[in-house]
């Protein structure tokens, strides 16, 4: 079984064959970076309208190098949201009319399930239950895993997500889009503890999340320090330094709450900012005293991609879950909306 995974839902385009029993045979991923970098985020359509040029060519190249014809797949997986209701609809109708002119399954894939699965490619996997921490620039939440399939959202942000936190606080620093990656580049030459920023919602129970009032006190202290004189290299680095300290030690703390909560022994990190090497070494650190072990997808896969899609899409159509030839892009769609897969 060989299936074609097709991701569009923000601006990278990306496209992959996975094949049961053996793995990820071809993988490519192109970035729109340098078309959003001018503006400072991305912009909607241009980002469908790259994906137009792009995704055809694409498909066409991979198949080309790993040998395979379109009538050789088991089914062709695109990711149907959440994301860029334009973005979207590129990926899925070039989904469904590949599908349909080569007589296999479309398979409409949750973008944060196939985020969520993406650790199933490492050797060694985590066994079922555990915790998800999935952070991203458009999404913080914790997730009870309970099988393929069987989600339960334990907590969420109620405003900005973290990785837009870093973005819109990168912005302010003046580094350049995309913002996060910079901003750790620059908080690995800072020191965590000049300023005294927020763990936002810490001292209340459950699990949500909030990053608008830590965005807020960044700002104030940004506009303070360059009142007196320009924010001098040094003072930048202790900015980024310590607004990632404090992101970093309230996803720490909610994610061991949450095993502590479920009695979970293993939690996977998933998502863009799962790749910022703080919150990796911070989570290593803490999950042990916690009796839990941390599993992450490889840093390429951490990012939007076709393969986690492919994957996604792999178990999605041992469960029957494919589409019914309809094009299907929901820009906004809750994970534990998803049925179990009774059969994967």
């Amino acid at each position: 079984m060989i299936v074609l995974g097709i991701e569009t839902s923000c601006d990278e385009t990306g496209v992959a064959l996975y094949k049961a029993g053996s793995g990820l045979l071809a993988q490519r991923l192109y970035s729109q970076i340098p078309i959003h970098a001018p503006y400072g985020g991305v912009v909607p359509e241009l980002a469908s309208r790259d994906h137009i040029r792009k995704l055809l060519p694409m498909v066409e190249a991979t198949l080309e190098e790993s040998g395979i014809g379109g009538k050789d797949l088991a089914g062709v997986a695109y990711t149907a949201g959440p994301g860029l209701i334009g973005a979207l609809l590129v990926g899925a109708t070039v989904a469904e009319g590949l599908a349909f002119g080569w007589g296999i399954p479309a398979i409409a894939v949750h973008h944060m399930e196939a985020h969520l699965l993406a650790v199933m490619l490492e050797d060694p996997a985590p066994r079922f239950p555990f915790i998800a921490l999935l952070v991203s620039g458009g999404h913080t939440m914790l997730v009870d895993v309970s099988a393929p399939g069987a989600y339960r959202v334990l907590g969420q942000t109620l405003d900005d997500a973290a990785g837009e936190a870093f973005d819109k606080t990168a912005k302010l620093l003046g580094l350049p889009y995309p913002g996060g990656p910079a901003l750790a580049e620059l908080a690995s030459r800072g020191r965590p503890d000049v300023f005294d920023f927020p763990r936002p919602m810490l001292k209340r129970p459950g699990l949500d999340f909030s990053f608008s009032g830590l965005k807020t006190a960044v700002m104030l202290a940004v506009r303070h320090a360059a009142a007196h004189q320009p924010l001098d290299e040094s003072t930048r680095a202790d900015i980024a330094k310590s607004f990632e300290q404090a992101v970093v030690d309230t996803l720490v703390a909610k994610a061991m709450r949450a095993i502590d909560m479920t009695g979970y022994g293993v939690l996977v990190v998933a998502g863009g900012v799962g790749a910022n090497q703080s919150l990796r070494a911070a989570l290593q650190a803490k999950a042990g005293t916690h009796g839990a072990e941390v599993f992450y997808p490889r840093p390429e896969f951490c990012t939007d991609n076709g393969a986690m899609v492919a994957h996604a899409g792999l178990w999605r159509l041992r469960a029957g879950h494919v589409s019914s030839g309809q094009v299907i892009a929901r820009p906004r769609w809750e994970l534990d909306e998803l049925p179990a897969m009774t059969a994967v």
